[in-house]
């Protein structure tokens, strides 16, 4: 298998790269499992898996600090696992389950956690991006110094409610970074043929927005980014955009036969680019690790993984009084 060369004197330890790898073997992983699941009739409705993508949201993870906020489109599973929420209770909400998050009524697109500071998964295309901003204009109203991320796709990057989020959060200076996970084909149309310009990353420009593109394969290239975008936000200078070149292996959803790509360059990705295989090897020659090492480690998750798809099957169905939680707000 062809490996990219790791980057002389990465400035990362042994000890971030293992957790690294766990982490996003733990997203790859738990993907194949929930792609199973939505095969045997388990999962219903929408489900969009974020097999290959998982540097991005790991290595962004890397740079946050607890309190930092996240929010994305409906490709969300990884953003959850890698924030800590539990897999047992992300994969019982994908099937519908009381165990689930949102207790089984929100599925794959509406899920959050208070605690770990997730505010979902949304499925109307760039809704989340004008929420992201005001998720930061919460912190800087309080004075938090904490950073919003606020994921959305190629796709998205063409929606008009993006740059009036632009607008206002480079006169409010929100600490918000705007990361656009360029997966270069959105739904399933290439971005060549659906975008005006193939930088995204300058679409802030207008607005006195700093940006820049990274190697969204390179989970330590991801973190550098990351940290240098976080200190951006935190010294007061306000927003920043991230254009994170990244690929994913399976179709837009599950329902999407992936016609409009070849098979030889999902392939050539997967052996050349894969993000997993790269941090793998960079534990290998670094000798950090051994194959023993690592195959302990790829048992641990599966063990984690099977935990949690057991556990969603275990859980009961939600109560039909269930059904009238959760709707309006208490009033005191």
């Amino acid at each position: 298998m062809a490996t990219r060369k790791p980057a002389a004197k990465a400035n990362v330890s042994a000890k971030e790269l293992t957790a690294w790898y766990r982490d996003m073997l733990l997203i790859r992983r738990f993907e194949e499992k929930a792609g199973q699941l939505y095969g045997m009739g388990l999962i219903g409705g929408f489900c969009h898996l974020y097999i290959g993508q998982e540097a991005v949201v790991v290595g962004l993870e890397a740079a946050a600090e607890e309190g930092d906020k996240r929010i994305t489109s409906y490709r969300d599973h990884g953003h959850m696992l890698a924030c800590g929420m539990d897999p047992k209770g992300v994969m019982a909400e994908l099937t519908g389950r009381e165990g689930g998050y949102s207790k089984g009524k929100g599925g794959s697109m509406h899920m959050f956690s208070r605690e770990k500071h997730f505010y979902g998964g949304h499925g109307i295309v760039g809704a989340q991006v004008p929420l992201g901003a005001g998720l930061a204009f919460s912190d800087k109203y309080r004075g938090d110094d904490r950073v919003t991320f606020t994921y959305f796709g190629d796709g998205a990057a063409n929606q008009g409610q993006v740059y009036e989020t632009f607008n206002m959060a480079a006169l409010w200076k929100l600490p918000v970074i705007f990361v656009i996970e360029n997966n270069q084909y959105a739904m399933g149309t290439a971005q060549a043929r659906s975008t005006s310009t193939p930088d995204l990353h300058t679409r802030g420009e207008a607005f006195g927005i700093p940006g820049e593109i990274v190697d969204g394969m390179d989970v330590v290239a991801v973190r550098d980014a990351g940290a240098k975008a976080i200190r951006h936000c935190r010294s007061g200078k306000g927003p920043y955009i991230l254009e994170v070149k990244t690929y994913r292996y399976r179709g837009h959803s599950m329902s999407d036969p992936a016609k409009y790509r070849t098979r030889e360059e999902v392939q050539k990705m997967r052996e050349e680019r894969d993000p997993i295989d790269h941090v793998r090897e960079m534990l290998l020659q670094g000798k950090h690790a051994t194959e023993e090492d690592l195959k302990a480690i790829d048992k641990e998750i599966k063990a984690i993984v099977t935990e949690a798809a057991d556990f969603s099957r275990e859980s009961q169905e939600p109560a039909l009084d269930e059904l009238w939680t959760d709707i309006y707000a208490e009033v005191h």
